[in-house]
């Protein structure tokens, strides 16, 4: 009975709370509006701070209505969320830290408390300490909600980054007309290899090419994982009507795959790029010739 009367007592508190942000909005938005994780992104209008700045409040008005001051997953959060995620990806880019941002919104209280405080019929009184401590609770909440968006947004930003990174190292470079080739250098992953994949299928596309050279000079080692990835795009590259050739299988390399039983009866290999090419070139009918010293082309 007493738990129950305390968790009404607390609902109460609540939305007391809640009355309050509805009620003195403007206040609070204003004097957020000179906060540092508002003035740093709203740098041109301070009137666009302080619309920003409300929305965030009427956010925290809904959750506190709820009574669900602790629960990071309460509706009420969401426009929040999006509101202060954008500009905590801004920080973010500044070179703040996940902590740094979530420091600064905690900061938003005690401007807050102070309004709060001056409101209180009696500033020392049971009344006022309870919803001083609603407020930390709430503002507490929020900061936990922002620097999960915050990590999370930049776990997406090191994703993107890594992607881009694997494309810049996979090329696709069109050595003749009908002909691509992907030089590869550094070790294979799954994540890697269906980079590669897609890269030379879409080239193969674009441009029509009947040759594909995989060039693997620039690999380390060659495992039984590679060369199962090493067939699958062989494989792809057939599919979609390109004939395949792996280069660059060194001395060393060519003994691990002896060594590991591995079977690349079915692929065309070549020891180096240029025997790839050549080979590319007779079968389209093109034969490449030295040119005879004091000879001059006419």
């Amino acid at each position: 009975m007493a738990r129950v009367s305390e968790q009404a007592a607390a609902g109460t508190v609540a939305r007391e709370l809640g009355a309050f942000l509805e009620r003195r909005r403007e206040q609070i938005a204003q004097r957020w509006a000179d906060a540092p994780l508002f003035r740093t992104v709203f740098t041109v209008s301070r009137d666009e701070a302080v619309e920003a700045c409300k929305a965030v409040v009427d956010a925290l008005a809904d959750v506190a209505s709820t009574g669900r001051l602790e629960d990071v997953a309460a509706p009420g959060f969401d426009s929040a969320r999006e509101q202060l995620g954008r500009m905590a990806a801004s920080r973010a880019r500044s070179g703040y830290s996940p902590a740094q941002i979530a420091d600064e919104v905690a900061g938003l209280r005690t401007v807050t408390a102070e309004l709060l405080h001056g409101e209180a019929r009696d500033p020392s009184g049971d009344e006022a300490r309870d919803a001083l401590l609603a407020l930390t609770v709430l503002m507490g909440t929020l900061r936990l909600v922002i620097m999960e968006t915050t990590i999370s947004a930049g776990e997406e930003l090191i994703a993107r980054q890594r992607q881009q990174l694997l494309e810049v190292a996979t090329p696709v470079i069109s050595l003749w007309d009908g002909i691509v080739a992907v030089p590869l250098i550094g070790t294979l992953d799954s994540a890697r290899s269906q980079v590669v994949m897609e890269s030379l299928l879409q080239a193969i596309v674009e441009q029509r090419a009947r040759y594909a050279i995989l060039d693997i000079t620039g690999v380390p080692t060659v495992d039984s994982l590679v060369a199962q990835h090493l067939m699958k795009t062989v494989a792809a590259a057939r599919l979609m009507g390109a004939e395949c050739v792996v280069s660059g299988i060194r001395p060393a390399i060519a003994q691990t795959i002896v060594h590991l039983g591995i079977d690349l009866g079915s692929v065309v290999t070549r020891s180096s790029l240029a025997d790839a090419l050549a080979y590319a070139l007779s079968r389209q009918g093109i034969e490449v010739s030295r040119r005879t010293a004091g000879v001059t082309p006419r």
